[in-house]
């Protein structure tokens, strides 16, 4: 490889991202890594201007434009276009932290492939209604937002698969099926706490925050292609989450009680009481309807799920 090579290339696909775009760009351009390092941006058939932004963007930024692509395939052309033998992931709405470079390069010493953390962005104040992301460990979901990877395991991977048919809607885990396969590879893998990218916070609503629940409906299909998955991140394999198998218990408990014309099995409904009421105390006035959208959004998990596990012949609760 010659000298003058970037060391690591940094993937951003952007599809309609002027919001956000500029922001990552100007982040990405005050990172201290002391080595080359270059930006590839994959403009995944924008309208809105995108393209234009990034070519304008400060530091070692290079576009490519190929049409509407896919996420997956937009982020497998970026690494394509680059020589560098190491490649660092993220997305046209995070920031990265000026150190993120130098800690996720530094992590994948020893490492083949190394999640890093994302939190929302510190600086947007957070409503209980808000689209953003957290990763706090490597829980088998391999998030993209921060992800950095060898050139030579990525490419004898194959790069990212679409591999789950969602029809008309926004693709998904590609990145799992990804981080699964590299796993599948024995190679070496870990969670880099200190590479830090932010996340954008989105304005939302409380039918925004139910609606989105339905996309879990594909999650049995992730745990039928990826049976590590469910070992690992799946609650007591079976469930979702602590809360979903709470609220399927205080679901039970209520058709229990109303079955036996008696109170007593409502007993069970309280840890779910718990959870889907906790932290709501700071939204004072708004409490009541934080804790209704809470509980309609768990009750069309529940419903996503069961379809999601009829489908694809794999239980999830």
């Amino acid at each position: 490889m010659p000298t003058d090579e970037p060391r690591v290339c940094v993937v951003v696909p952007a599809r309609n991202a002027t919001e956000t775009l500029g922001r990552t760009l100007t982040s990405l351009a005050a990172q201290d890594l002391s080595e080359r390092f270059e930006v590839v941006v994959v403009d995944d058939g924008s309208d809105d201007g995108t393209a234009e932004l990034a070519r304008t963007a400060p530091g070692n930024v290079r576009v490519i434009s190929e049409g509407r692509l896919g996420a997956a395939e937009a982020r497998n052309r970026g690494v394509a276009a680059s020589r560098s033998p190491l490649i660092a992931f993220t997305d046209a709405d995070c920031f990265p932290t000026a150190d993120w470079l130098r800690r996720g390069v530094a992590a994948l010493t020893g490492s083949d492939l190394v999640q890093g953390r994302v939190t929302p962005d510190p600086t947007v104040p957070l409503g209980p209604f808000d689209r953003t992301i957290w990763v706090e460990s490597e829980r088998g979901f391999y998030e993209t937002a921060n992800l950095f990877v060898r050139r030579d395991l990525f490419e004898r991977l194959g790069g990212f698969e679409e591999w789950l048919d969602t029809g008309s809607e926004k693709l998904l885990a590609e990145d799992v099926w990804f981080g699964w396969r590299v796993v599948r590879s024995g190679a070496r893998t870990r969670f880099a706490d200190d590479a830090v990218v932010h996340h954008a916070v989105f304005p939302r609503g409380p039918g925004g925050y139910v609606s989105e629940r339905l996309r879990l409906r594909y999650f049995p299909f992730i745990a039928r292609q990826i049976p590590e998955f469910r070992r690992r991140t799946l609650f007591a394999r079976v469930f979702l989450s602590p809360q979903s198998a709470a609220f399927d218990a205080a679901l039970a408990s209520g058709i229990a009680a109303a079955m036996r014309h008696s109170p007593l099995p409502l007993v069970a409904a309280l840890p779910y009481a718990r959870l889907v009421t906790r932290g709501t105390v700071m939204f004072r006035r708004r409490a009541p309807l934080v804790v209704a959208a809470r509980v309609c959004a768990d009750a069309v998990t529940v419903g996503a799920l069961l379809a999601g596990s009829v489908r694809a012949r794999s239980l999830i609760l």
